[in-house]
């Protein structure tokens, strides 16, 4: 992949569709097509369900050696079982001495990290929290792959070229990012704002990373995978929160069709596959991206609903602020106890 002249994404300066030829109906296997990965190693998070798996799959198929860290190992065996190329390690995000032990681990094989995909996470579950009293999808979806990142990031560094791809959500329109409050001390939990701020956080976290990371190599993407089918992601949402968005009926069924306009999940892994190895994004970085493409800055011009999954796209401007970036990252650095040294 050809290095361009880097131009920052500070409050969306770059946030405009590439005009990639990918639509919606996109694959992971459309948007590789022609893309070799042999002598790339990856790391997927979550690895091992839903548009990870198939992450997993489509690098394995392109040539590429995968690390799949995996809470629940005996899931991930089952689910990875026959696919060459892939080794299985215990991680748990919530656990922070887990995710040094798993980075310590893949540091001492002296390999180079070419794609690090921040891919697991969880969505809409009632209150919980970590050891550390962190509430568990900020724990979970954002501070769990900041840890990890950084304890990666020697070998992101020695690639030389390397991307670090954060799978965020359309749900980061749902809530900023609440720097007064971030783990739900002194408000009353609601698990649609915990499940937005963490969003925007990927999107945050990937803005501030490209920057710090593109003078060794190292550039970052937040993306929205689209509404897929057949994921475990709402597995312990109540019904009622899918009723109120008024895609499920009375007995708690998706209505046909809102199904019908769901992605699969070949299609839902196309844009995380598209920002990890498309050479339409060289030179670029901190970008939101759906749809295999570049995602507009959503001002108040696109209109959505619910109903039409199709219609849940763009980026909030919230979300690429240069100075909610940074402070996001010092908070970081503070809940994790970790200091960042790019070079």
């Amino acid at each position: 992949m050809e290095q361009k002249t880097f131009s920052g994404n500070y409050g969306g300066a770059l946030q405009k569709p590439v005009q990639s030829g990918f639509t919606a109906f996109s694959t992971a296997a459309d948007v590789i097509k022609g893309i070799d990965l042999t002598g790339i190693t990856a790391i997927v998070t979550g690895g091992y369900a839903g548009i990870g798996l198939e992450t997993v799959k489509t690098f394995v198929g392109a040539g590429a050696k995968v690390v799949v860290p995996a809470r629940d190992i005996q899931k991930a065996a089952k689910n990875l079982e026959g696919i060459s190329n892939v080794t299985i390690e215990q991680m748990d995000l919530m656990d922070p001495a887990s995710i040094d032990a798993f980075a310590g681990k893949f540091l001492l094989t002296g390999s180079s990290l070419h794609l690090l995909i921040n891919n697991a996470g969880i969505m809409w579950v009632p209150l919980q929290r970590d050891a550390r009293g962190y509430e568990s999808q900020l724990a979970t979806n954002h501070l769990g792959h900041f840890q990890l990142t950084l304890r990666l990031w020697p070998a992101l560094k020695k690639a030389g070229n390397a991307r670090v791809v954060n799978v965020s959500s359309y749900g980061h329109q749902m809530a900023p990012f609440n720097f007064e409050d971030p783990n739900f001390e002194r408000r009353d939990y609601d698990t649609l704002s915990g499940y937005g701020q963490s969003k925007t956080a990927n999107n945050l976290f990937a803005l501030e990373l490209d920057q710090r990371g593109k003078d060794v190599g190292v550039r970052a993407f937040s993306l929205h995978p689209g509404s897929v089918n057949g994921t475990d992601l709402g597995r312990v949402a109540p019904v009622e929160l899918f009723q109120q968005m008024g895609t499920h009926d009375a007995d708690g069924k998706i209505f046909p069709e809102v199904a019908r306009k769901l992605k699969t999940i070949p299609q839902g892994a196309a844009t995380t596959v598209w920002c990890a190895t498309s050479p339409q994004l060289d030179g670029l970085g901190g970008l939101y991206c759906e749809n295999a493409d570049v995602a507009e800055l959503d001002e108040g011009n696109i209109g959505q609903n619910y109903d039409d999954p199709f219609t849940l796209r763009g980026v909030k401007s919230y979300s690429l602020d240069a100075d909610n970036a940074r402070r996001l990252w010092k908070l970081s650095e503070e809940l994790t106890g970790l200091k960042f040294a790019a070079k």
